[in-house]
């Protein structure tokens, strides 16, 4: 049987604006896949809310916003049980803002769901900075960091959560989700392609 098309999962929730970034980001991530990989995709993203079932039948999900985060009971049962399972969370800060009210709100809920010190740096050695392309100074820098957007600072570092050893959390302030929101046929005008390391982030989840 011919393996299953990969489908960029989006999490909804009932608190904040999980919609934030433009459906042109997910779009971008799986033309890279097709690009780079042998992966098959289906070519739209899926929006599923993190308080049904059906949450459990993908590998890999996408989480992001400006404003707060406030699982229901259900959502933080999904989440917790969907991660301690096997399943990956890519949690991106649009706010670009470590004190910001959407990374102070899911740093706590983070904390709820798997303890205290559970959401912790990731070293720039973790395999997923080179899962597929090399990054060795860790997670690339976004323009918002670079042009000062948000908390005024570069992060040098992402944060997980990791479950028997594998990542099952990646959380960013980097704001990725607006860096790669762009129609995918402009990337032809960039220098470095900025998407291979939301490759990197899908193949992991994928392994």
């Amino acid at each position: 049987m011919p393996a299953a098309p990969f489908t960029f999962v989006r999490l909804s929730y009932h608190s904040g604006d999980w919609d934030a970034v433009d459906e042109r980001m997910p779009a971008n991530l799986l033309h890279s896949l097709v690009q780079y990989t042998t992966v098959p995709v289906e070519p739209k993203e899926k929006v599923v809310a993190l308080d049904s079932p059906e949450l459990f039948n993908y590998p890999f999900c996408y989480l992001s916003g400006h404003r707060l985060v406030q699982f229901s009971a259900q959502e933080k049962k999904n989440f917790t049980q969907y991660v301690r399972n096997g399943g990956f969370v890519f949690v991106d800060d649009c706010n670009h803002d470590i004190d910001g009210l959407f990374a102070r709100s899911f740093e706590e809920q983070m904390r709820a769901c798997f303890g205290a010190t559970a959401l912790k740096k990731i070293p720039k050695t973790h395999p997923i900075y080179s899962q597929f392309f090399k990054f060795k100074d860790g997670p690339p820098n976004t323009g918002f960091e670079l042009n000062g957007w948000g908390d005024d600072l570069v992060h040098d570092y992402l944060k997980g959560v990791e479950i028997n050893g594998r990542l099952g959390v990646l959380y960013s302030n980097k704001d990725y989700g607006c860096e790669w929101d762009y129609d995918f046929r402009n990337k032809r005008f960039l220098a470095e392609d900025n998407t291979k390391f939301g490759v990197n982030i899908l193949l992991y989840a994928l392994s």
